[in-house]
């Protein structure tokens, strides 16, 4: 019988790590707090961990066995070819952040929405080169890219919209 691979283990951040991630997303989008904890798994993607378990319970039952994910993916760590460390938020993390965040929001009309949400680029020229949230209305669906000429899109083929034949 083959040896099964498992995935590397959980990190989960300490308060300082916690803290450098913050500041990243003051500096992206305002963002103050993360309000819970922050787990990775593998080598960029972030999760957001509120239930009842503290860090010690969750590497306990790691240990034991191992766990896929904890919490919800809300981000994931992005290299740009300068080197410069950026978080990409997921739509459920810019929704569980809305409310703090403040800049780099980009606001579409109804037209620009049904694109985004079918996983299109939108060929807008933003005269910025950040991450940007994306928003309709009230509502955050989740982070694009700019750059001279287009806003790049994220959103997973299993969550868009599909189109109508």
């Amino acid at each position: 019988m083959p040896h099964r691979k498992y995935p590397p283990r959980l990190k989960i951040f300490s308060l300082k790590e916690k803290a450098e991630i913050e500041t990243k997303l003051k500096n992206q989008f305002g963002i103050e707090e993360i309000p819970g904890f922050i787990i990775m798994r593998g080598e960029e993607r972030l999760f957001l961990y509120q239930g009842s378990l503290n860090p010690k319970e969750i590497q306990e039952i790691e240990d034991v066995l191992p766990v896929e994910r904890v919490g919800v993916y809300f981000g994931k760590f992005i290299n740009d070819k300068s080197g410069e460390e950026f978080i990409r938020l997921s739509i459920e993390g810019s929704q569980i952040l809305s409310n703090q965040i403040t800049k780099n929001i980009f606001e579409l009309n109804e037209e620009q929405m049904q694109e985004w949400m079918k996983g299109r680029e939108l060929n807008i020229k933003t005269g910025k080169r950040d991450f940007l949230i994306i928003k309709y209305k009230d509502n955050f669906l989740g982070t694009g890219k700019a750059s001279e000429e287009k806003i790049s899109n994220f959103i997973p083929k299993n969550r868009r919209l599909k189109e109508k034949n």
